[in-house]
């Protein structure tokens, strides 16, 4: 399954982990039981207009191609391939907490 082909339903954004910097600025190199889930990623695709409970439209908080920050925890990881490359994330409107510019 390519990421291209999708497309998040209303309310999601299709985003990409930025990868986490493994050695630090004094150079020296962390092991891998020392990663943490990156909070950062590319903006992918964006799903329509979300529609609240009380019939409010709440668009999308970033366009295709925003890196964005989101909530620690929040997403739902879908494998496409065998390595961790291959992991993209829905992630909901409302977990967006920053864009990066």
């Amino acid at each position: 399954m390519a990421k291209a082909n999708l497309q998040p339903t209303a309310g999601y954004i299709l985003v990409e982990p930025v990868a986490i910097q493994k050695q630090t600025a004094s150079g020296i190199y962390l092991p891998d039981s020392h990663d943490e889930k990156p909070q950062q990623a590319k903006v992918l695709a964006i799903g329509p207009d979300e529609t609240t409970d009380s019939g409010v439209k709440r668009p999308a908080p970033c366009k295709k191609g925003d890196t964005i920050i989101y909530k620690k925890w929040g997403g739902n990881e879908v494998k496409l391939g065998l390595t961790d490359k291959d992991e993209v994330l829905f992630i909901e409107f409302k977990d967006v907490l920053a864009i990066l510019k």
